[in-house]
């Protein structure tokens, strides 16, 4: 049985958080290092098993050391699908599904906004006008069919929800799908299946897939023309899986209805980018509300994958070679900052906690310690 002895964290999380994580391994030393002091998070990781990190895995890390296992605090895993992480021969796992009921919400607001035709009620509230032209032809989402392209964490938290409004749910994933037997269709493209049903058929298509090298794009011109004229398309997934002109092209044109983007290729969205003013988009500048206590939810994953990792077990959210982005960017600001080159210096005077919310902690002792049993 493996003994994990050492653990290294990089991870922002205020003082009963840290605490909490500190108690997942109560037998084994614990060391805490800011996320940018690269050179001590080298020298800390020579003799540790485990690294737990606020960002994706660092170069710092792929030198000589004897980490066994990487744990990175953030759902995707694209930014670590490198040539030089898979050969380090080391597991790396993420923390997809902390957030799964909130975004699965999230899907289901941008839905309902197209349903209620939001900005013209807003506009008509605006008025004091009693009254929107061609309200009685609306619909709800009762009744109505919508497509869920891929079924993980946020794919499965949705088709539950979506299935309680009584929409008829078309559920896609690239492995098989089990359970959700009151699905209309289950695709599953590994068995040869297509997405072409739920584009032919679906008034809704929600993505919550991966972006790998497999996706990307994978919503383009094409695409656009096989679904319904009044389709509306819901982005929670990834920027990249969807083609942006292609989608204002498809807009522009009426190939389909509208859509809901949380997510886009390029962000922050320029100023002057179309999708701004268009009726029919609603966007929500990559905004999800979090689940109360998200950093709990991520230690509850990181306890178990403890367990696992020291009974030899599969463990969950790890990176595997379909994780691949080629394309992979890292402009979002939270990259930026994880992965900067900044010199610790100048990385300390920037505001911090503005960025990655309060920690309310300076010295690592106010939770560094090991509950009594």
């Amino acid at each position: 049985m493996r003994k994990i002895k050492k653990v290294v964290s990089t991870v922002w999380y205020n003082k009963e958080n840290y605490h909490e994580l500190r108690n997942v391994f109560p037998d084994a030393e614990f060391v805490y290092v800011d996320f940018y002091d690269k050179k001590k998070l080298a020298a800390e990781a020579k003799d540790a098993d485990v690294a737990i990190l606020l960002g994706d895995v660092d170069d710092c890390l792929l030198g000589d050391n004897s980490l066994k296992w990487i744990a990175c605090d953030h759902a995707g895993l694209n930014g670590s699908a490198r040539d030089e992480v898979f050969a380090k021969n080391i597991i790396v796992t993420g923390a997809a599904g902390r957030s799964a009921p909130v975004l699965a919400e999230h899907a289901v607001y941008f839905m309902l906004q197209s349903c209620y035709h939001t900005k013209e009620l807003l506009a008509a509230q605006a008025e004091g006008h009693w009254g929107v032209d061609g309200s009685n032809k609306w619909k709800g989402l009762y009744g109505r069919k919508v497509g869920i392209i891929g079924m993980g964490n946020n794919g499965r938290m949705l088709a539950d929800r979506l299935h309680a409004f009584g929409m008829k749910i078309y559920a896609f994933d690239k492995f098989p799908i089990k359970g959700f037997d009151y699905a209309e269709k289950k695709l599953v493209g590994n068995n040869g299946d297509t997405i072409d049903p739920i584009l032919s058929d679906c008034d809704f298509v929600v993505l919550t897939l991966a972006l790998t090298d497999e996706t990307h794009h994978m919503f383009n011109a094409e695409t656009f023309k096989k679904m319904k004229s009044d389709a509306f398309l819901v982005n929670i997934a990834r920027g990249g899986i969807v083609n942006t002109q292609d989608l204002i092209d498809a807009l522009n044109s009426h190939e389909i209805g509208g859509a809901g983007l949380d997510v886009l290729e390029e962000e922050p969205l320029p100023s002057d980018n179309p999708l701004w003013k268009m009726d029919n988009v609603y966007i929500t500048p990559h905004v999800t509300p979090q689940v109360p206590n998200r950093a709990g939810r991520s230690i509850e994953i990181i306890r178990e994958n403890a367990r696992r990792f020291e009974a030899g077990e599969p463990m969950l959210n790890t990176l595997k070679e379909a994780d691949r982005f080629g394309s992979s960017d890292q402009k979002s600001g939270f990259a930026r900052l994880t992965n900067s080159n900044m010199p610790v210096e100048q990385i300390r005077k920037l505001p911090l906690e503005k960025y990655l919310g309060v920690r309310g902690w300076t010295d690592p002792s106010e939770w560094n310690y090991v509950d009594k049993k």
